[in-house]
């Protein structure tokens, strides 16, 4: 079973792919990244951008059913690692123990020349 997951509450798959699969046991999350779904902006900062990846994420889980509860992996996309104890600030606020499993890269460029993009594993 793969089962496609949307929701307008998350940006809108800008190619050929999904916000997110659900398995029936897994659900798998595209990257998100931080742009506000309702003006469509991007947030300003590491902190702020974060945060509204991070909501993205959430607005995806819940049109599944699921939390941040349920993830058990993330993987972080930095555009620059120097931004990683400011985004891990933001990201500690979201998750709880026990954590999800993570990796966290930096790579040379992201879509839209955001910061940051977050994307997770979750179960149900």
């Amino acid at each position: 079973m793969k089962t496609p997951i949307s929701t307008t509450a998350a940006p809108g798959a800008i190619g050929p792919y999904s916000q997110a699969i659900d398995t029936g046991s897994f659900v798998f999350a595209s990257g998100q990244i931080p742009i506000d779904p309702a003006t469509g902006n991007i947030a300003e900062g590491i902190k702020a951008q974060t945060r509204q990846s991070l909501a993205n994420v959430k607005a995806i889980l819940n049109e599944a059913g699921l939390t941040l509860d349920n993830v058990v992996k993330t993987t972080v996309f930095l555009a620059d690692m120097n931004d990683f104890a400011a985004m891990n600030e933001v990201y500690a606020e979201a998750f709880s123990a026990p954590y999800p499993a993570r990796s966290a890269v930096a790579v040379r460029e992201l879509p839209k020349q955001v910061l940051v993009e977050i994307e997770v594993l979750a179960v149900r």
